[in-house]
């Protein structure tokens, strides 16, 4: 059983995340600010996992992130918040988080996601820009990149992944992106020498498999995604990854 640092404020959060995973035999500490949380975590020894709510009064879940990683690189963070994979995924990858646990989410989300982040190693992800992605886990789903399983056809793009659920059950995903998809994308993007690299087009890939699973909570129908139209949000994923890399 584990020993889970749960930094949060709000109050009702913290009482269910205490009585979740007790009930399964955690030993969990909850408080309910981002410095209270620092002071409770010190070096990190003493603690196997961290929940930490993003948005926060007074000092943020990013920047408390930031300094958890500073004192111990090998921490696992669970980043909690109630914002789309897009709007966070950037930030919060860029300071050292992998995982990703939306509100509201139930006990058997909870545990399961936590169970997930406990058993899964640290991965050393390969790099894009200032961010790293390959190994994301979204309520307990991990999401990985299959090696060399990127394929072009006809002006598309197609990446396998493999996806596993927080009872460790895997299935095997292929994201495609239409040649149109990947035409608009060009099109927005501009002349950006990030858009030749094979990396791009993975991690924006991986995005969208994060994203179904973050709006889903299941495998993909089929085990295939297939994405027609850029819409908002992943052309506001363009705009931030190619300016980290200009």
């Amino acid at each position: 059983m584990a020993r889970i640092l749960v930094i949060d404020d709000e109050h009702n959060i913290r009482m269910m995340v205490r009585m979740a995973l007790r009930s399964v035999g955690h030993t969990v500490m909850a408080v309910s600010e981002g410095s209270e949380g620092l002071e409770a975590y010190r070096d990190g020894r003493d603690w196997d996992l961290v929940l930490l709510d993003q948005r926060m009064p007074g000092m943020d879940g990013l920047s408390v992130l930031q300094e958890i990683r500073r004192r111990n690189p090998e921490a696992r963070v669970v980043m909690i918040t109630a914002f789309g994979t897009i709007d966070l995924a950037v930030e919060a990858m860029r300071a050292g988080a992998r995982d990703f646990l939306r509100k509201p989410f139930t006990a058997d989300v909870l545990r399961g996601a936590v169970t997930a982040a406990l058993k899964t190693p640290v991965p050393k992800p390969p790099d894009l820009g200032a961010i790293t992605y390959g190994h994301t886990t979204i309520n307990g789903f991990h999401i990985t990149w299959r090696a060399d399983e990127i394929g072009a056809e006809a002006g598309g793009i197609s990446q396998k992944f493999t996806i596993t659920d927080p009872r460790m059950r895997a299935e095997e995903c292929t994201v495609t992106l239409r040649p149109h998809f990947v035409e608009a994308i060009r099109d927005h993007a501009g002349p950006s020498d990030l858009l030749r690299s094979e990396r791009f087009w993975q991690a924006l890939c991986e995005e969208v498999a994060a994203n179904y699973v973050w709006q889903n909570g299941d495998f993909p129908p089929d085990s295939n995604l297939i994405v027609e139209e850029p819409g908002a949000g992943l052309m506001r994923w363009v705009d931030i990854v190619t300016a980290d890399s200009a």
